[in-house]
C-alpha cells in the first residue's frame, strides 16, 4: 500500500464558473498571469515562464511592502488541459527556502472547473514551515481569489 504523504501536502482548490480552456489559458498565458498570481496586494513580474516539460519559469513576487520573491520553477508534466505540474524552488536571500512539487489539475464540471493544487514537501516540518513563514494557505486561496476575479472582468 502507498504511504500516506497528506502531512507533507498543502492542498488548495476552488470551483470557478467558467469553462476549463479559459482557466487553463488563464494560468498558461504570462500576460494574463501577471494580472492575479500572488495574495493579495502582490504583483508579478515573470522574467521566463516556457510551459512546457522542461521549461523554466522564473517570476518575481513583489509584496505591498516592497519586498521581492524570486521563485524558480521547472515544469516536469504538462497535459493540456488537465494538469500541469512543477519543481518548485525559490525565498528571499536569508529566508527559508520554499522548496516542493505542485499538481495543478484542472478538472471540467459541466461549464465550471474545478482547480486544484496540491504542493508535496519533502518533510511535514519544511510544509510547516512554508505555510507558516510564508503564509502558503492564506496565500494560495487570495491567489485562487484574483484568479476568480480576473476570469469574470476578462
Amino acid at each position: 500500500m502507498a504511504e500516506s504523504t497528506a502531512d507533507r501536502e498543502i492542498v488548495i482548490s476552488r470551483v470557478f464558473d467558467a469553462p476549463r480552456e479559459l482557466v487553463w489559458k488563464a494560468w498558461t498565458d504570462p500576460a494574463q498571469i501577471v494580472k492575479w498570481w500572488g495574495p493579495n496586494g502582490f504583483s508579478t513580474t515573470i522574467e521566463v515562464m516556457d510551459v512546457r516539460p522542461g521549461g523554466t519559469w522564473n517570476l518575481i513576487m513583489h509584496s505591498p511592502e516592497g519586498k521581492d520573491f524570486p521563485n524558480r520553477s521547472v515544469f516536469l508534466e504538462v497535459v493540456k488541459p488537465e494538469r500541469i505540474v512543477y519543481s518548485h524552488g525559490g525565498g528571499r536571500k536569508g529566508d527559508p527556502e520554499a522548496q516542493f512539487e505542485a499538481t495543478w489539475t484542472f478538472e471540467e464540471l459541466g461549464g465550471k472547473t474545478k482547480l486544484t493544487n496540491r504542493m508535496l514537501f519533502a518533510s511535514a516540518k519544511q510544509r510547516d514551515l512554508v505555510a507558516k513563514f510564508y503564509g502558503a494557505i492564506e496565500g494560495g486561496n487570495q491567489t485562487l481569489a484574483r484568479l476568480d476575479q480576473h476570469l469574470h472582468s476578462e
